[in-house]
């Protein structure tokens, strides 16, 4: 990708943040002319050098236990995720600090390189309906959501037929179909529990997920191949990522500056013409300071982190931050709580065998509070999961040889069944984000304080997803059933969400119905920040649909002359 000098750092447009969502707009804002420049504060990604899902655990130089001694010390929050092979993908957290109150543990779990979270995300792609859209106007709480779904569905297609979402269309009100590629095959403990589901539950459905990961060829990437470690990297690029997909058909086209190491410090605002003309930067390396300019600025650097440029960027006239006339910036935080649920046995099935490590689970769509309101809270949940037999994989991951070792491969243990809840989070103003001007990160750069807990809602959805889960397997046969009743801390869903909302009252909202910025009209956020509600399905696909219909709304507008 060519780089600019510094004298020359004006673009059409600058996107800051490449991953799921800026990697987007660098695509529809390249393909539809503009010279953009991509501003990511961490390194390249060469997948030839940085994927290592088919690296053998006697190739690593912990053999898959991790350097614990360094993680201790270096990434004692991001240790709670990934695994040895992928540690390199998330953040130190000496450089990238933030605090919580005492009482408020917040889990942010994140990555800085050129792709973002979109190299290790779990790729869960679900439209929204308008019981999702309309729920904050239905049950008074947040605000309401300035679009429906027939406003998002053909963005919606837009992006699936890009990316590639494999899934089985059941014409559900709740969760729309989409336009799928072939679906991954259930094993037989999930068709024994679907069939059961569909016999004694009326009201609900068990599915195969529906994911970026694809079953047939799709434009110039291949199929999965069932090898399973995702989160490593995938070098056949079978899974949608940025580096995958829309940074390769951004580049495509002629237009696209790519800058790594590019750690954006705040947004420069004009008060004469009311609108954005650059960003200050600090190279990652140098720690050299600099400036970008361009006509229009698309903030997708992450829901916390676009908060945090924003709050950084106060003026006089914003003096609580950039764009904040509404003084909603930072607040109303959601992710969705997980750890309710129930896991099983299901007897029989010895002779059947897995095929292969499918990067897939099944899905239960939202049931609760769909037709018929139940008295104990709103809202609902869905459930992930999935059936499998015990010790199936571990001779990928244990020490062993000799006949003996490779005779007890093929005496796996018995088939079990897992319900994992993931339940909606209600927005609350008390959920919050703010900066703490006596901690700086690695680069001289306020860093930010994060209030987010769970409350009576939340913990209701998680106690009847423990009822729930259990009853559905108990109707299977299932046996030793076990509760999953251990709350997720906030932040560990990895689907923060917030904290610039939408909304059609400028009083009450950062953005409008396009991801514009009531106050400034050339700047754009559309990554999880502009999110108004959480519904309980994963959110990334509504990134995406959002993000290329504001791309073509800003285009249209700066065409026009009105941006």
């Amino acid at each position: 990708m060519n780089m600019q000098t510094q004298k020359s750092n004006t673009y059409d447009a600058i996107v800051i943040g490449s991953g799921i969502t800026g990697g987007w707009a660098a695509k529809e804002l390249t393909e539809k002319g503009l010279q953009t420049i991509v501003l990511e504060a961490g390194q390249s990604i060469v997948p030839e050098r940085d994927y290592v899902e088919h690296v053998p655990t006697w190739d690593i130089k912990f053999r898959g236990m991790r350097d614990r001694k360094y993680e201790a010390v270096n990434q004692p929050i991001q240790r709670h995720i990934g695994d040895e092979w992928n540690s390199k993908f998330f953040v130190n957290d000496i450089e990238n600090p933030y605090t919580t109150p005492p009482d408020q543990p917040y889990l942010f779990l994140r990555g800085r390189h050129v792709g973002g979270r979109s190299v290790m995300w779990g790729r869960q792609s679900y439209r929204w309906s308008d019981l999702d859209f309309e729920a904050n106007l239905k049950d008074g709480h947040g605000v309401d959501w300035p679009v429906r779904y027939k406003d998002v569905e053909p963005w919606y297609d837009y992006v699936e037929d890009f990316i590639g979402v494999t899934g089985q269309a059941e014409n559900l009100p709740q969760l729309p179909d989409g336009k799928f590629l072939p679906p991954m095959e259930m094993n037989c403990a999930e068709l024994v529990m679907k069939d059961v589901i569909a016999q004694k539950f009326p009201d609900r459905r068990l599915t195969i997920g529906r994911t970026a990961i694809l079953t047939v060829p799709h434009r110039g990437r291949a199929a999965c191949h069932y090898c399973g470690p995702c989160a490593r990297g995938c070098i056949t690029r079978s899974y949608f990522s940025s580096i995958h997909s829309t940074l390769p058909a951004a580049e495509a086209t002629g237009k696209l500056t790519m800058r790594p190491f590019s750690v954006v410090h705040s947004l420069i605002f004009d008060p004469k013409t009311r609108k954005i003309t650059g960003v200050r930067v600090i190279d990652g390396q140098t720690k050299e300071a600099m400036e970008f300019h361009a006509k229009v600025v698309f903030l997708c650097a992450s829901t916390l982190e676009s908060a945090r440029i924003l709050l950084n960027s106060a003026t006089p006239e914003f003096s609580t931050g950039l764009a904040n006339s509404s003084g909603e910036l930072g607040h109303n935080l959601m992710d969705h709580i997980m750890g309710g649920g129930a896991t099983g046995i299901i007897p029989g099935h010895e002779d059947r065998q897995q095929i292969g490590n499918r990067p897939n689970g099944i899905y239960v769509p939202r049931f609760r509070n769909v037709k018929d309101k139940h008295p104990g809270f709103v809202r609902g949940y869905g459930f992930q999961g999935g059936g499998g037999r015990d010790d199936w994989g571990r001779g990928s991951e244990m020490l062993g040889f000799g006949a003996d070792f490779k005779h007890t491969l093929h005496q796996p243990g018995p088939w079990r069944f897992t319900f994992a809840g993931f339940g909606e989070c209600l927005p609350n103003h008390e959920n919050h984000l703010e900066i703490d001007k006596d901690k700086v990160d690695a680069w001289g750069i306020p860093t930010m304080k994060i209030s987010h807990k769970w409350r009576e809602n939340e913990y209701a959805l998680l106690k009847d997803m423990q009822v729930t889960g259990a009853e559905m397997l108990e109707a299977a046969g299932a046996k030793d059933i076990t509760l999953r009743e251990t709350p997720s801390a906030p932040g560990e869903g990895i689907h923060e969400m917030g904290s610039a909302r939408m909304g059609r009252d400028p009083k009450t909202s950062v953005l409008n119905s396009w991801n514009q910025a009531h106050d400034i009209k050339n700047l754009f956020v559309t990554d999880g920040s502009f999110m108004v509600s959480s519904a309980c399905q994963n959110p990334s696909l509504t990134y995406m649909a959002m993000t290329a219909r504001a791309c073509d709304y800003a285009v249209k507008q700066m065409k026009s002359g009105d941006l």
